[in-house]
């Protein structure tokens, strides 16, 4: 199995992508905590996980919150001994245009996009030492690679902010032999995107734009995430993973 021995923290994990990736990190041999500020969606995944034999605990974890990052790696190392994985996969988004995106929406994605990597960076690095290195992966998006017409500008600059931080990350703890790599996802069918997916007309640019023709499902970018988790990218970091179908390819 790609992560037999390994401890993994995943954010965002009680639906969707972050859900994804902790059923499949459990099936490739980690040990997972998860976290997420959605209690009921996270116990029923930790359910889900322990019935089929995995070894998962669920955490109310707020990103935002420097405290509930730090009960998260207690949780991970109380429970498990160490950590040796992270993913930042937390995230929000809105769907206005520049002049009518409003300050709040604006604080709201830069505070769980960009400030939850940081502070769940910054909580892990000291465990990671203690374990003699690790991988962190941190989720951005295409927003960060290209400008959008239909999403808040906050949005594209958050996943920016991510796609530098996680280089930052990468060169300033090489030596440490603590890996930092980003994920950046195209158009993915899950419930946090499912504004655009449900709108017929909407789903249909987006198909349209994009070479293969359709959305990912979630799988396909936690398989992405699983990779640099594992040691099969042992000699990758400060490096950019595209899953977008095709769409940045244009």
């Amino acid at each position: 199995m790609r992560l037999e021995g390994k401890v993994a923290i995943i954010s965002g994990g009680a639906r969707g992508q972050g859900a994804a990736e902790a059923k499949m990190f459990v099936r490739e041999g980690a040990k997972v905590v998860f976290g997420d500020i959605l209690d009921d969606e996270g116990q029923q995944v930790e359910a889900e996980i322990n019935e089929m034999g995995g070894d998962a605990t669920y955490v109310n974890l707020d990103v935002t919150d420097e405290e509930s990052w730090k009960n998260a790696v207690d949780t991970a190392v109380e429970r498990y001994g160490k950590v040796d994985i992270l993913v930042n996969n937390a995230g929000v988004a809105f769907w206005t245009f520049g002049d009518d995106a409003s300050v709040e929406d604006w604080d709201t994605v830069m505070d769980v996009n960009a400030k939850g990597v940081f502070l769940g960076t910054k909580a892990v690095i000291p465990e990671m030492r203690k374990a003699g290195g690790g991988s962190i992966v941190n989720i951005s998006s295409i927003s960060g690679m290209v400008g959008q017409a239909t999403i808040h500008p906050g949005y594209n600059a958050s996943k920016g902010a991510v796609r530098i931080l996680t280089k930052s990350t990468a060169i300033q703890y090489a030596k440490e032999g603590i890996r930092c790599n980003s994920v950046h996802p195209g158009p993915v069918q899950t419930e946090m995107t499912a504004r655009g997916w449900r709108d017929p007309e909407r789903r249909q640019r987006t198909e349209q734009n994009t070479p293969l023709g359709r959305y990912a499902d979630a799988d396909e970018i936690a398989s992405g995430v699983l990779f640099l988790a594992s040691e099969e990218s042992s000699y990758m970091t400060g490096s950019e993973l595209v899953i977008d179908g095709g769409v940045t390819a244009q």
